[in-house]
């Protein structure tokens, strides 16, 4: 059994929902990757730098079956990755940033994203670092490329959304659910970081996976 988590954009391998499904999956004796999707160069982030990186470790994985674990940007990253690669047999999407440069760019305002366009990168905070880094506008281009209406593969997937996120407003999870008969969403009570229902979240990812069933290795 595989299972690979995605960290969302300004985040890192060392994110409070990563440590806690690693910790909640080592007690069921389950291995959790999270690939680092900044690869030392957060300046030339972009969606297909990390499908491709994600498609090459599962190749070097063998390409076992897998379920991926997408937080943010990190589930747009997956449901790229599982339409593309049929080893992805289950997806787990967490506040997914499906049409974030819609709700992002339009936030920045018009000026700073020509200056963004005209300068080529712009500086942005990134949460891991604690502190902010120039990112290229390929980012923007890049995404352009990825229209949401082309994610048709159907795999089984649950989406679990805040209802108070200000990020990525939960619609754009119901827009995605809507049209997409195999999958499902949660809606929880919280914001876009969603780390004050871990448990919840523990409860409903662990019986969409199966993974409620297993014993235990360690007590909990």
């Amino acid at each position: 059994m595989a299972v690979i988590y995605l960290h969302g954009f300004g985040s890192g391998p060392q994110s409070a929902k990563a440590a806690f499904f690693r910790q909640r999956l080592q007690r069921l004796g389950i291995p959790l990757e999270v690939p680092d999707l900044n690869q030392g160069n957060f300046t030339q982030l972009n969606l297909s730098r990390q499908i491709r990186q994600v498609s090459e470790q599962l190749a070097a994985m063998g390409h076992p079956p897998v379920t991926l674990i997408g937080s943010s940007l990190g589930g747009v990253v997956a449901a790229w990755v599982a339409e593309q690669q049929s080893c992805v047999e289950r997806l787990v999407l967490l506040a997914p940033a499906f049409g974030f440069l819609q709700h992002w760019l339009p936030r920045l305002g018009a000026e700073a994203v020509e200056a963004w366009q005209r300068s080529g990168q712009m500086l942005v905070f990134h949460h891991q670092e604690g502190r902010p880094l120039p990112l290229a506008y390929d980012f923007v281009t890049d995404a352009q490329r990825y229209p949401e209406e082309a994610l048709r593969r159907p795999v089984p997937t649950l989406i679990v959304h805040g209802t108070r996120d200000e990020v990525i407003p939960i619609q754009a999870s119901r827009n995605y659910v809507a049209h997409r008969p195999w999958a499902q969403l949660v809606a929880v009570e919280s914001d876009h970081a969603l780390t004050d229902v871990l448990e919840t979240l523990w409860e409903v990812v662990s019986r969409f996976c199966g993974w409620s069933q297993l014993p235990s290795e360690t007590p909990s």
